[in-house]
């Protein structure tokens, strides 16, 4: 019905074009006779009959589409809907050879006062702008098609489905162009709106604006005032009124704009760091996962390079369309002032250019978009190569990296030339107009001065009022084109601005006292960035108060997972991670993290000194120096403290690199001891020690972890063997649980663990191996005491000549006599 009601008002309309005109061009009256003949007394300056043909013309091609649509259907609107810019070119042929019969009408003043012929030629400029609006109405009609059978004529209803699949696809697509548009407008209206806490600057620049422009309008006026001064009146007071005059305009016109500049640079850069601000505000707050799978060049590069590009591009093109159209308004106000006819000749050339900035910069647009990605994508390899530079020079791979920039690169220059070869055909085809509109109206200005009907001052005026219409236009036509590059710049800043974390840190819960009791029931999780791979499966323990657990077992089954839960980095898609018996969900986000403390592998030291590592993340009311040195000294790090130069005050470098692996653990640990957590999440925490290191390290930890609950994962057997539980984890599922001895009595996956870590133990090294006679198969002969506490130390002697020297620690070193009395030692780090 919709369809139908559009098809006839577009056929109405084109019927009331056709009345009209044939109305307007008979003058009312006398149709007959006006029509008879006309054809064969036709002259282009004298009769308006082409213009009543131009009005058949129209409305034939209005007809044609609705013929189209009928017969067509779908395909027929599809078609009307691609060539909507085919009628904005008829309309602009349409406006142009209307002006131009405007002109060679003027030259008989006899129908320049006849009000039907201004009615004409007013219907014909409406009827133009009518025959773009009926297209697109045409083009935005929807087709309800008729339900596609599930069985096709063959009897083949795959073939149905994937007809009717390709249809809504193509709806789809066309949809999401559609509204591609319509983003691509509000995110600049968006752009606007960031900049009204300065709107003070902006209207004070907006006033100094309009005062420079209006001042700029007055220089040709007045500069054909001194050439008809000196030329005509041949009068040197005329003439040096009209400097004087000047040259107190373009004083205030210099004055204004200064300030006019000053006001505008000050909102842009307000505006940039509002945009920074709140970019990087809603960086910081999504979830863990977004950062997983977002490469951390991709969010710089928006931080940096897209930001600056909003903000630069909006404020740079505002300025210059609002002094453009001050400008461009004054200079055709004196325009029409000095020659309407002259301003009718200018007008002819306006659609062209217009025509012309509009598909610049439709392209533009798409192309900005590209480079910035492309930008993205470097700045990621070079972020990647630059933060992990040790990795680069270990495996001698500075060459790859700068291919693979240079490849990257590479891409945005190819984008860079498709640009150039843009700008360059866009100032070619500008400049062209240009000239043809200059010779055009030089050509009938001296037609006109010839005639008398204009003056060589006022000839001269129009023509630099001309070249500052073009300069307004040209300027105007940059905007749009730098507005389509700031909208594709913002698109994917906003699009993280907008983006909503999928962990709210919205709980409320702060009790005055946490007992740091921990339950993990029936939890499933996957990674956001693998969600096909089940991390853990229905996975349930318990951590009493106060007890110190181990969480071991083979790498990759889950056990980083688990403390990765109880940290809220992530929330399980099933089952419940509880502290005290309420979920970590309802804690207040800075007291979860201020009870539960995680020291990882891989610590992050930040580019700041030791003392600021340290009390990094509290307010200065919950620390002191004194318990800054309290926390280091638990920690073993006060002794190297003290030994640097500026002690506490040492700069670590970007990530701790200044420091050694095992400087930045004891750093790492102070850091978490510093909070007094009530639960301590210690991640491979002394895995970069040296035994006398970790054992001093874990001799402190064990005196200070008194009323705290404790879960440990670590490889070293001494790690874990003091553990008051140590829980086995593998695939994804709790496999075994107790002591260190009753785990070592059930012969399972621990044992294997413990079995591969002590390989050179009495058992492994008898001459018959393992399973040889007189010994069960898979038996596991551990010393009773195998503490590095006690650093307990028991060598073997093999009849080969080796000596298995084992430590307690979990280290295991082979030492070989080559019979010359020296010794070949090789250490052999075992884990579990």
């Amino acid at each position: 019905m919709r369809r139908i009601i559009v098809l006839l008002f577009v056929s109405v309309v084109s019927l009331i074009d056709v009345v009209l005109t044939t109305v307007f061009y008979c003058q009312g009256r006398k149709f007959h006779q006006t029509f008879k003949g006309a054809f064969f007394r036709y002259s282009f300056t004298s009769s308006v009959f082409d213009l009543w043909i131009l009005c058949v013309l129209r409305c034939s091609v209005s007809l044609g589409l609705v013929l189209g649509i009928l017969l067509g259907r779908e395909i027929g609107i599809n078609r009307v809907k691609s060539t909507r810019t085919i009628s904005v070119f008829l309309a602009g042929i349409c406006v142009m050879f209307t002006l131009i019969k405007l002109l060679s009408v003027s030259e008989h003043s006899q129908l320049l006062n006849n009000v039907w012929f201004w009615s004409l030629f007013t219907w014909t400029l409406v009827s133009s702008v009518l025959l773009v609006l009926q297209w697109r109405i045409l083009g935005n009609i929807t087709v309800v098609e008729p339900p596609v059978l599930k069985i096709n004529c063959d009897g083949d209803p795959a073939e149905s489905e994937a007809l009717l699949g390709d249809k809504k696809e193509e709806n789809k697509l066309e949809k999401d162009k559609d509204k591609k548009k319509s983003d691509a407008k509000s995110t600049i209206l968006r752009l606007f709106s960031f900049s009204k806490p300065d709107w003070m600057f902006i209207s004070a620049g907006f006033l100094f604006l309009t005062l420079s422009a209006t001042g700029e309008i007055f220089i040709p006026f007045y500069t054909g005032k001194v050439v008809d001064g000196i030329v005509i009146d041949k009068s040197q007071k005329e003439f040096t009124k009209a400097i004087i005059v000047m040259a107190l305009i373009s004083v205030g016109s210099a004055i204004t704009a200064g300030l006019r500049g000053g006001c505008m640079f000050m909102a842009n850069r307000r505006l940039n760091l509002r945009i920074r601000n709140a970019l990087f505000s809603s960086i910081v707050n999504q979830e863990v996962g977004f950062f997983d799978t977002v490469q951390t060049g991709d969010i710089t590069s928006r931080l940096t390079s897209d930001t600056t590009t909003m903000s630069d591009t909006l404020g740079l093109n505002v300025n210059i369309f609002l002094r453009s159209l001050i400008k461009a308004l004054g200079v055709l106000f004196f325009m029409f002032k000095l020659s309407w006819r002259l301003t009718v000749v200018t007008f002819i050339g306006l659609p062209c250019m217009l025509a012309v900035s509009k598909i610049y910069g439709k392209y533009y647009k798409k192309l900005s978009e590209e480079v910035q990605d492309s930008l993205a994508s470097a700045n990621n390899v070079a972020e990647e190569a630059c933060s992990t530079m040790r990795t680069v020079r270990s495996f001698a791979n500075e060459k790859g990296e700068i291919q693979r920039y240079a490849d990257k690169l590479a891409v945005t220059y190819k984008l860079n030339k498709k640009q150039a070869l843009m700008y360059s055909g866009f100032v070619w085809s500008n400049m062209l107009f240009e000239l043809a509109l200059t010779v055009s109206v030089l050509y009938y200005g001296g037609h006109l001065v010839i005639d008398g009907a204009l003056t060589g001052g006022t000839l001269i005026s129009f023509i630099l009022y001309q070249i500052q219409l073009g300069d307004c236009v040209d300027s105007m036509g940059y905007v749009y084109t730098g507005l389509m590059q700031a909208a594709g710049a913002s698109e994917k800043v906003f699009e993280y601005i907008d983006r909503k974390p999928q962990i709210n840190h919205q709980g409320n819960l702060a009790p005055d006292d946490i007992q740091g009791h921990i339950e993990f029931k029936d939890v499933c999780f996957s990674y956001p960035s693998r969600p096909d791979v089940p991390v853990l499966k229905n996975i349930s323990f318990t951590v009493n108060p106060g007890e110190v657990i181990a969480l071991v077992g083979p790498s990759g089954g889950g056990k980083t997972s688990c403390v990765n839960l109880l940290e809220y980095f992530y929330t399980p898609q099933s089952g419940q991670v509880l502290l005290d018996n309420m979920s970590i969900q309802l804690y207040d986000h800075h007291y979860l993290h201020k009870q539960v403390s995680l020291v990882g592998q891989e610590p992050v030291l930040y580019a700041r000194s030791i003392e600021e590592n340290i009390r990094y993340g509290l307010h200065e009311n919950e620390w002191s120096d004194k318990l800054i040195k309290e926390a280091a000294e638990m920690a073993n790090a006060h002794s190297f403290i003290t030994e640097l130069k500026d002690g506490y005050k040492t700069q670590t470098g970007e990530k701790g690199v200044q420091m050694s692996g095992g400087q930045k653990q004891r750093i790492a640990i102070a850091r978490a001891l510093l909070r007094k957590p009530r639960v301590l999440l210690l991640d491979e925490a002394t895995s970069a020690l040296d035994a006398e290191s970790e054992y001093l390290v874990q001799q402190a930890l064990y005196k200070s972890l008194s009323g705290r609950t404790v879960i440990i994962i670590a490889h070293r057997l001494s790690t874990v063997e003091r553990a008051d539980r140590i829980i086995v984890i593998d695939k994804g599922e709790v496999i075994e649980q107790g002591t260190h001895k009753q785990l070592l009595g059930l012969k399972g996956i621990y044992t294997n663990l413990v079995k591969r870590q002590l390989l050179l133990s009495d058992n492994a090294w008898s001459k018959d191996g393992p399973n040889s006679p007189g010994k069960e198969s898979g038996q596991l002969t551990v010393p009773q005491e195998c503490s590095c506490y006690r650093r307990h130390r028991s060598s073997n002697r093999h009849p080969s000549g080796r000596i298995s020297s084992r430590h307690a620690s979990g280290n295991s070193v082979l030492s070989e006599e080559d019979g010359t009395g020296r010794e070949n030692v090789t250490f052999i780090v075992g884990s579990i």
